[in-house]
């Protein structure tokens, strides 16, 4: 019997409340999905809300809604019982809509970004994506986002821990169930945010230059994500094959079937 989306959903909950880090590689469209649900250690899916727009030619942030809900409502049923949480961007107009359309078509948890919205106005936009899960009878894996690092300028690092502490506490006390802190976050940043938020509240996000999982797990972290490298990754690779083949190279013999 197929899992039901609350059952996804606590799953989801599960896996970030557990002591061991939730490794979500993120995927764009349905075969990026099927090359990472056939890896055996895949326990969750997240989608990237930049490559699925980069996908259809829109700059981050931009993407209707409408395109997004049915991208991700593929993912989803291509991954079957794995939950699949989605880049939802700032929740779009109407935050607890967005979220109850995209219960509608499968996602039982989901990144939503304050923008550094004044913290009472993103908390209330927090609590309506909450009320629309609990509406559906869905217990909604909220991993609210804030942008304290990537959007907080030349503030002092000192002012954006502070200020990630601050909009966390108070998005948790609205109902999410873990703190996004995008940014390349070291050690002793990485600690404070913890010791303010809570020990498996905090999402982070794998850069380049950023501390690699099992460092995150040690320090309390809850769940790695790696946006729009992946894809990143996967067009750096296309890139360099053509150039190879423009060379009159070959395609490599260790090239799998993935699809």
């Amino acid at each position: 019997m197929a899992a039901s989306p609350a059952d996804r959903a606590r799953s989801l909950r599960e896996l970030h409340a557990a002591p061991e880090i939730l490794r979500v590689v993120n995927v764009w469209d349905v075969v990026s999905a099927k090359a990472i649900l056939a890896l055996p250690e895949t326990k969750a899916l997240a989608t990237a809300g930049h490559s699925i727009a980069a996908t259809f030619g829109y700059p981050d942030g931009t993407i209707p809604l409408d395109i997004t809900l049915d991208m991700v409502g593929r993912i989803v049923e291509a991954a079957g019982d794995v939950p699949v949480s989605a880049d939802l961007d700032n929740g779009y107009d109407d935050p607890g809509e967005t979220t109850r359309r995209a219960i509608g078509v499968g996602i039982v948890g989901a990144n939503v970004e304050d923008r550094l919205l004044p913290v009472t106005e993103a908390a209330e936009r927090v609590a309506a994506v909450v009320a629309a899960g609990e509406a559906e009878g869905v217990p909604f894996a909220l991993n609210a986002r804030t942008d304290a690092f990537v959007r907080g300028g030349d503030k002092p690092v000192a002012e954006k821990v502070a200020d990630a502490i601050e909009r966390g506490r108070a998005y948790l006390d609205a109902g999410a169930d873990i703190i996004f802190v995008p940014g390349v976050l070291d050690a002793d940043v990485t600690r404070e945010l913890v010791a303010g938020i809570g020990e498996r509240k905090i999402s982070v996000i794998g850069l380049p230059g950023a501390l690699t999982a099992a460092q995150y797990e040690a320090l309390g972290v809850a769940r790695i994500s790696y946006g729009p490298t992946t894809q990143r990754v996967a067009l750096t690779a296309l890139q360099d094959v053509a150039t190879s083949l423009y060379a009159d190279g070959v395609i490599p013999e260790s090239t799998r079937a993935l699809n």
